[in-house]
């Protein structure tokens, strides 16, 4: 633990002394946000903020990652295989963000980026060959249920299971994003828990993992804070939640990640309810904007109200997950 907290504070710290730097890249080469007409009008001042933030904290998490655990890498042992893995997944997902941020930006759907459908696409032959790899290289077929000593083998299940589990937790992610700090927040918080939890299940490797995921998450803030220098951009959002899914599967207690993950997963569950409810009656809505973080927003809350509750709230769920993981 001692080793995993060290090296969340090196991640931190390269990404404090790069980052800067890296704005101002990003400000000079005027990769800037694009703001959605239909979303809050509040919003329209942060046009032009950089964004591919994301790849501050892809970069350093593979660039600490790597040199911490290169012996392992390079003798192949099986251990590296949990390091690999999941550093596979992310920047796989942040490419694919990335050719979406850059769609949006300079492509032929400026503002819009690639069709839902092909991004999702994208991202469930990824998750596939991450399930693939997790059930058939490492062996995972099993959930951990709280209160039960033992997990559950549930075989071939386990690859739909992984497949919905990845791709998920990178759509939810990517969905509560939208005002400062609040993804790189509650990913940091989800990160601290399963890094909590794999401490506590002796996986030192994946412990040390999350709690690098978690120092690049905390750095990115400093420049994420309100009102922001630089966006995650798809970059960020859909890689961390699909390392953040990958992770739960690793730690075999993916079944505790809607409660640990609570603010994303709410702000699906309110698009698809409030797109449900628009076709059934005919334009009726059930949010005032989806998703729900911007709802929050017209009810009159400011962003630093919605952010900090909304944190509050994934905190005490955070804290909850990693005790029923103990039971």
């Amino acid at each position: 633990m001692a080793l995993a907290l060290t090296l969340c504070g090196v991640a931190f710290l390269l990404a404090i002394i790069w980052g800067g730097v890296f704005v101002r890249i990003l400000r000079h080469q005027r990769i800037g946000k694009q703001i959605r007409v239909e979303g809050p009008q509040t919003h329209f001042t942060k046009l032009g903020t950089p964004t591919m933030g994301g790849v501050l904290i892809l970069a350093t998490v593979l660039a600490v990652t790597m040199v911490a655990h290169i012996v392992l890498i390079l003798k192949q042992q099986e251990i590296a295989e949990a390091i690999v893995i999941p550093l596979v997944i992310m920047v796989a997902f942040g490419v694919l963000g990335a050719v979406d941020d850059w769609a949006g930006i300079r492509g032929r759907r400026s503002g819009e980026g690639l069709f839902a459908r092909t991004k999702f696409l994208w991202q469930v032959i990824i998750a596939t060959g991450a399930a693939a790899l997790l059930h058939w290289r490492l062996g995972l077929r099993g959930v951990a249920v709280p209160t039960v000593m033992f997990q559950l083998n549930i075989g071939i299940l386990y690859l739909p299971a992984a497949v919905f589990i990845i791709v998920g937790a990178s759509n939810a992610v990517n969905i509560i994003d939208g005002l400062d700090s609040l993804a790189g927040l509650l990913s940091a918080t989800a990160f601290v828990a399963y890094g909590v939890i794999a401490a506590l299940q002796n996986q030192e490797y994946l412990a040390r993992f999350c709690f690098i995921m978690v120092g690049a998450c905390v750095a990115f803030l400093w420049y994420n804070a309100h009102p922001a220098q630089v966006f995650m951009g798809d970059t960020g959002s859909l890689a961390l939640g699909a390392t953040l899914g990958v992770v739960a599967l690793l730690s075999g207690q993916w079944l505790l990640l809607p409660l640990i993950a609570i603010v994303p997963v709410a702000g699906v569950l309110s698009v698809i309810l409030q797109v449900s409810y628009f076709k059934l009656t005919g334009g009726k809505r059930i949010f005032k904007m989806a998703p729900i973080q911007h709802h929050f927003e017209l009810l009159g809350w400011s962003e630093t109200q919605v952010v900090q509750r909304f944190w509050i709230m994934g905190l005490l769920a955070a804290m909850t997950g990693v005790a029923l993981a103990m039971v």
